[in-house]
């Protein structure tokens, strides 16, 4: 790991005790308009879970004894059960993905609604929260947005947890976040080595400030979270990133093939990202010391052309069938 991320971990890891509710509370009523909170929940076909979810965030965050969330969404995604009915029940605000800016044709997928939810709300920080969470507790919103309000060199937290896989009644403690192991995790070691740090770069609970939400491309399917780390750390550098340790996650795990498609987003997402970085332009700059004393740059092209398969190539494919 790089000596880098090294210190960060320690400087940009805490847990959601390090900060209490009520010293958020005094923190917010200090910061005044610029922390003001929306918490969004993007919603599909989410009726089993969605209204406790709602509930908790009403009744612990947006009570007169602990007014720390402004404003509480749930972004339905084209729901085909009664997840609207029962989000609206619980408390929520529900807006619906088509009725947010009508002329763009709304697409598939999760990033969207997260893309269009900075439309449908008005808080300065605004915290992504999964709707399929089981056995929710306040301090998933109030850890993660916490250092945003206590820290102004904060830009963007990231919940960090364990996640335990449930499957056929048998409990696997760490088993959850295969395709975090098996594609994420890998491809930003690799790639974006600043980004090694964050124990769940994946994860759908997340905080950020407006300000910079505004500023980064939101890949609208499964890729959404893996880009924006991507891209919050090329906008505003890894200092000002951040992950809160808020306990256990349980939510609904999907089956191998769904897994595959959200595998296949993801590396696309970083492919395209990849792409923009470095072989936008398929040449090389190098430095070689010139006759007056100074560098002088020699730029070369790099040769990605490749030619085909030597059995297509009817020349070849004549003799060998001579």
């Amino acid at each position: 790991m790089l000596e880098e991320v090294e210190r960060w971990l320690e400087r940009r890891s805490w847990s959601t005790a390090d900060r209490p509710l009520d010293q958020l509370l005094a923190a917010k009523r200090a910061t005044g308009p610029a922390g003001t909170v929306s918490v969004v929940l993007p919603a599909l076909n989410e009726e089993a879970t969605v209204g406790a979810i709602v509930g908790e965030i009403r009744r612990e965050l947006m009570s007169e004894a602990a007014p720390l969330v402004d404003e509480l969404v749930v972004m339905d995604s084209g729901s085909t059960d009664r997840t609207a009915e029962v989000a609206e029940r619980a408390g929520a605000r529900v807006v619906h993905r088509d009725t947010v800016l009508p002329r763009i044709p709304a697409v598939p997928g999760k990033g969207e609604v997260l893309w269009r939810s900075l439309m449908a709300t008005s808080g300065e920080i605004v915290c992504f929260i999964d709707a399929d969470l089981r056995d929710f507790d306040a301090g998933f919103v109030y850890g993660i947005v916490g250092p945003l309000l206590t820290d102004p060199e904060v830009h963007l937290v990231k919940a960090m947890y364990d996640r335990p896989l449930e499957a056929g009644g048998a409990v696997v403690p760490a088993g959850g976040g295969r395709v975090t192991e098996l594609v994420a995790r890998p491809l930003l070691n690799l790639h974006w080595p600043q980004l090694a740090g964050f124990v769940q770069p994946l994860g759908g609970e997340y905080a950020a400030r407006r300000a910079l939400l505004e500023r980064l491309p939101f890949p609208v399917g499964y890729g959404v979270e893996l880009g924006m780390l991507v891209d919050a750390l090329a906008c505003v550098g890894l200092d000002a990133l951040a992950q809160v340790d808020v306990g256990v996650r349980h939510h609904r795990h999907q089956d191998s093939h769904a897994l595959g498609r959200m595998a296949a987003t993801i590396y696309r997402t970083a492919q395209v990202r990849l792409a923009r970085a470095t072989m936008v332009r398929p040449v090389l700059t190098q430095f070689d010391r010139g006759p007056e004393g100074g560098f002088e740059p020699r730029v070369h092209e790099v040769v990605v052309e490749e030619r085909p398969p030597m059995i297509t190539v009817p020349e070849y494919a004549a003799r060998r069938a001579a």
